[in-house]
């Protein structure tokens, strides 16, 4: 496959077996304009089509997987606004109406739905992470089979404790970390390592940076070594007890609940900003303090000091 993508890179490795997609924003740190995440469907869909292709691993280029969503860089503003640069999608699937419809049809098909396809993908997808993952970067990761994490990897989701919402879009916290913990980190924006992340099961294996990217091509060649109906139907069987479980019908419930509090924001501020600001309490995003771990014997890490 011709790699013309802008702002990710398509490669196959071990004899076509792998398919590795690496988010490369390194300078906005992988955040998620629009054009990434069309791009990054059209990998998925051309690694899907492929028969060679096993195994897909998900990487991010630079210090760190993902930054979460886009929320203003240049480049996301040219592709938001009227003009030649426009981003084409910004003027379907919802982008020609007006209010929560825009807003709930846009994200239902950019930010949801493409992400519940991707867990659905018909190959086994592997998230290669390294540095901190934020926010909306955590769907990116949830959507994958399985996670690899570098030995300084972190994840955390701030968008409570920065923009006065109720998770991401796609609302995997109680699956991946479990009811409490989901509560208390979402509540807190505190952090959590990736020897927690793997005790909780949602990462498989931890390698040492510098031989992250070596070490998951090793682990997603054995991987591709399964027969690939087995594999497939491996994958099925988990994913079809999880969606028994109740985990399709929560990820549509919370959804929705996502766009009620958008609509809630909108319609306190005249401008429609569907995001909480200082005046109610939530801090301005560049000034916010930093993200700290969490910890069982802390009550505030930040008025510890730590």
């Amino acid at each position: 496959m011709t790699n013309d993508f802008k702002f990710i890179t398509y490669e196959t490795l071990n004899s076509g077996t792998l398919a590795r997609i690496t988010l490369n924003r390194v300078r906005t740190r992988n955040a998620q304009n629009r054009g990434l995440l069309v791009e990054l469907d059209e990998a998925f869909h051309a690694a899907e089509c492929d028969d060679q292709v096993r195994v897909v691993i998900l990487a991010g280029a630079g210090p760190l997987f993902s930054s979460g969503h886009d929320l203003g860089s240049a480049e996301d503003r040219v592709e938001r606004e009227p003009g030649p640069e426009q981003h084409p999608t910004w003027k379907i699937n919802g982008g020609t109406r007006v209010g929560a419809e825009r807003q709930t049809l846009q994200e239902w098909h950019y930010f949801f739905d493409n992400t519940r396809r991707w867990r659905n993908l018909r190959k086994i997808t592997i998230a290669q992470v390294q540095g901190t993952t934020f926010a909306a970067g955590l769907m990116l990761i949830w959507a994958c089979d399985l996670i690899v994490g570098s030995d300084d990897a972190v994840f955390a989701d701030v968008v409570g404790t920065r923009l006065g919402m109720c998770g991401v879009e796609y609302f995997g916290h109680p699956w991946e970390f479990g009811a409490r913990r989901a509560k208390d980190l979402l509540l807190t924006g505190d952090s959590i390592d990736v020897q927690e992340a793997y005790r909780l099961g949602m990462v498989s294996k931890i390698f040492p940076r510098a031989e992250l990217a070596d070490r998951t091509v090793e682990y997603a060649a054995r991987i591709a070594r399964i027969p690939t109906m087995s594999a497939l139907l491996i994958k099925e069987s988990v994913n079809q007890t999880l969606d028994n479980m109740g985990m399709f019908n929560s990820l549509n419930a919370c959804f929705y609940l996502h766009q009620l509090n958008h609509s809630h924001w909108a319609q306190i501020y005249e401008d429609k900003f569907p995001l909480g600001r200082p005046e109610h309490g939530v801090p301005d995003w560049s000034s916010a303090p930093p993200v700290l771990p969490s910890r069982p014997d802390v009550a505030d890490p930040h008025a510890a000091g730590s």
